[in-house]
């Protein structure tokens, strides 16, 4: 009963948080049309849309990106623990690794890391 309890008060404690920073906002929020709808740029209107498409050849590189950015965040917990866990974490590491390289690998033949 007592986990039921405690989940309890922190589903509480959440909502009440979130119905706060709501009323706080509500208070203190400027009123609309109270500021020009136009983006600050020292004064000059922008040449285009805020919103405007990228380019489609920058998505292949974020993945790519994203992918190395992963094993980084793998890596951190990993060196902490690889000297008490021994041999299986760095056999381990090296199979993260290469389906990771599989991934660079593909994208490479893909035509992902060509840049024109």
């Amino acid at each position: 009963m007592a986990a039921y309890l405690s989940a309890a008060l922190m589903l509480g404690l959440a909502v009440g948080g979130a119905l706060v920073a709501h009323l706080v906002h509500r208070r203190t929020a400027v009123a609309p049309g109270a500021v020009p709808t136009l983006p600050f740029q020292s004064g000059w209107r922008p040449a285009e849309h805020a919103l405007s498409r990228f380019e489609a050849r920058y998505y292949p590189l974020t993945l790519l990106f994203l992918a190395f950015d992963v094993e980084m965040l793998f890596m951190y917990p990993w060196a902490t623990v690889v000297a008490t866990v021994g041999t299986s974490a760095i056999v381990e590491m090296f199979v993260l690794l290469g389906v990771l390289m599989a991934g660079v690998l593909w994208a490479w033949r893909e035509g992902a890391l060509r840049w024109t």
